[in-house]
């Protein structure tokens, strides 16, 4: 039975906590986009997914994602061990030595959940579209997800890999932009001006869906929802998730300042604060 918005809402609350912990315990790491898209991959893992119990890299009848910004690894670790990937212990050994939780996601430790190796930016949509277009080939019906980041669309890697998806009618992939309107450098229109991505997309071919709320578990819910039914129609659907970088902790919000930095001990006792413990537990 698929949780309540209520127990969705406690996760993501332990999945900031899990965040806010891993990025302080080694002084490294990327909290600002990961906080701003805990809601979105709770709902996706928890609920909107149709995936099975036991991980395999075929990934056949079954729904699949794939993270192409994988510097917001510490996100989806917490969200992959919190539905059952791997032990949630695990979460401890983040960006140490030896360890499967690397800084971006790889494939050679064989980390349940990891499709591909991420973090090198704008390859992660053709890998995904080149995954749904298998799941045609194998007659499976089930889809594809991948999560981009907004200033990685400044690669042109990506505009290729739209132009692609529409010109073969890829219909059973949901490509989502986190749309925080943030990357390293600055915010995305004073280092490199996107404009409107609706209007770009669209002009690719696209069927696009605007999520206003993307820190809303009800907002995610539905617009999915929407999205879902436009798929299997000869149009690739792209989802533009509204989010805020650092939401969740008030002062890594509204900034960039937060996109690679580590909190101290101080600011991780006030980040922690504002999400407290919940039935889960700490790990």
């Amino acid at each position: 039975m698929k949780p309540n918005t209520q127990q969705l809402t406690e996760l993501t609350t332990q999945v900031r906590r899990d965040i806010l912990r891993m990025v302080h315990a080694v002084n490294s790491g990327h909290p600002g986009g990961s906080l701003g898209c805990a809601e979105f991959l709770v709902a996706l893992y928890q609920d909107l997914m149709q995936r099975k119990t036991e991980f395999d890299m075929d990934g056949k009848q079954e729904d699949i994602f794939f993270l192409s910004n994988g510097h917001i690894s510490p996100v989806f670790y917490s969200v992959l061990a919190r539905s059952g990937y791997f032990p949630v212990s695990e979460l401890a050994t983040f960006r140490k030595l030896n360890s499967r939780l690397q800084g971006h996601p790889t494939t050679h430790d064989n980390l349940p959940g990891i499709r591909m190796a991420s973090g090198s930016l704008g390859q992660g949509l053709s890998v995904a579209l080149g995954a749904a277009q298998a799941k045609k080939l194998n007659k499976d019906n089930h889809l594809v997800y991948v999560l981009l980041g907004d200033g990685e669309l400044q690669e042109g890697q990506n505009w290729e890999a739209i132009m692609y998806a529409s010109a073969k009618k890829v219909d059973n992939i949901i490509a989502t932009v986190d749309l925080n309107g943030k990357q390293i450098d600055g915010s995305t229109d004073k280092v490199l001006d996107l404009g409107s991505l609706q209007a770009k997309f669209e002009a690719f071919g696209w069927e696009v869906i605007v999520v206003e709320n993307g820190n809303d578990i009800n907002s995610i819910l539905e617009g999915y929802k929407i999205a879902k039914a436009k798929t299997a129609n000869q149009k690739p659907i792209c989802v533009l998730l509204h989010t805020e970088m650092g939401n969740g902790v008030d002062f890594m919000m509204g900034t960039h300042a937060w996109h690679g930095k580590a909190p101290n001990d101080e600011q991780l006792k006030l980040a922690l604060e504002q999400n407290p413990e919940t039935s889960f537990g700490d790990y």
